[in-house]
């Protein structure tokens, strides 16, 4: 009788693993959790029938985790990117973009770059009190600081916690200048204090827009504000004077480069001051979760896209070399670029963003007097 029953749980797990291979998972990017290659053991579902089961078996929900830093700034030694330093108030990122590189990152938190990446977030609850005292010692200098440069500070998680919403506070009090880039229309509950720091010359807020179709964002980044509702709120805080730029980020070829130019074109109407690019990489685990991705939503074309962005990094997904990793090189490369500048000329001519006012930066938070 316990053989027969076995048996029978057995077929139902089967048939349960099988239709769970096909599900989708509304409102997450990934569908499932690769292995993670710094852990020897994976966290499962124990059953009596002895069948180890995955932990995401039904819709998935989001996990808060407390972490209490030690550093809030995030050195960055990249020639590629233009700022230094970031502030990383959350880990993990319940946006589920497929391409994000900080997937990968998750993973020395001992979770997996797919599901795990979009379901397990890292809250650093003490990070605006950090940053206050590493901005407060005896010989720091002040430098534009990137908020966020690993996942993005005004995903969900921040309508909760506010972390945010304290660093900008923070900023306000000390002087100190900030550049904002978010997918999140979230960002219009602060615009009380970024029209503050934007009176003062300290914030720049870009806003990420890589494609204008609202079928291809709920697959390739699922609970991100749609690009609409991003230029609306471009307008609204380029009206209140605070200085907007926008980032087309990332480009996928044969998915959204045919938006490059609209992109700029509608922004640049909005009042985006400054337009930036990058082209997608695929480094370590992330091209295991977008390959399945892209198999799974685009079959007629996966092969294709895969090809091209092989074009864009030397003939390889993984690519480490600085520039080639931002921008591409190759054919491909140089077509994406002279879209890109060629828009940004014609929509953006004479435009750019304010410096940034480093002379008002008090560590002690208050005025100077002379």
């Amino acid at each position: 009788m316990t053989f027969h029953v076995k048996v029978f749980c057995l077929r139902q797990y089967c048939f349960k693993l099988k239709l769970m291979s096909k599900v989708i998972f509304k409102g997450r990017g990934a569908n499932f959790e690769p292995n993670n290659p710094y852990l020897r053991k994976k966290l499962v579902s124990e059953h009596v029938e002895g069948i180890d089961e995955a932990p995401y078996m039904d819709r998935p929900s989001t996990k808060y985790y407390e972490e209490y830093t030690k550093g809030a700034l995030s050195k960055n030694d990249s020639p590629d990117l233009p700022l230094n330093y970031s502030v990383n108030p959350y880990q993990g990122c319940e946006h589920g973009c497929i391409y994000c590189y900080a997937r990968n990152s998750h993973e020395y938190w001992g979770f997996d770059a797919g599901l795990g990446f979009e379901t397990n977030i890292m809250v650093k609850h003490n990070i605006a009190e950090i940053l206050k005292k590493q901005m407060s010692k005896k010989g720091y200098k002040v430098s534009p600081i990137m908020l966020s440069g690993n996942t993005d500070c005004y995903q969900p998680a921040e309508k909760k916690y506010g972390l945010t919403r304290k660093i900008l506070e923070l900023c306000l009090e000390l002087r100190h200048p900030v550049s904002v880039i978010t997918k999140n229309t979230l960002i219009e509950r602060d615009k009380d204090l970024i029209k503050e720091l934007a009176n003062l010359n300290l914030i720049h807020v870009y806003f990420s827009i890589n494609h204008l179709d609202n079928k291809l964002k709920s697959l390739l980044e699922p609970r991100t504000a749609t690009a609409e509702k991003k230029i609306n709120t471009l307008k609204e805080f380029t009206e209140a004077g605070i200085p907007c730029g926008v980032m087309v980020a990332p480009i996928i070829p044969a998915l959204n480069t045919a938006d490059i130019s609209e992109i700029i074109k509608k922004t640049a109407q909005a009042g985006a001051l400054n337009a930036g690019y990058t082209v997608v990489r695929l480094n370590g685990t992330v091209k295991k979760v977008f390959t399945k991705w892209l198999e799974e939503n685009f079959p007629d074309r996966s092969l294709k896209v895969m090809h091209q962005i092989e074009e864009l990094h030397g003939g390889k997904l993984n690519d480490t070399e600085w520039g080639r990793r931002i921008k591409g090189a190759g054919p491909m490369a140089a077509m994406i670029e002279k879209i890109f500048i060629t828009s940004k000329e014609r929509f953006m001519k004479g435009r750019s963003m304010p410096s940034f006012d480093l002379d008002k930066f008090s560590p002690n938070g208050q005025m100077r007097l002379f």
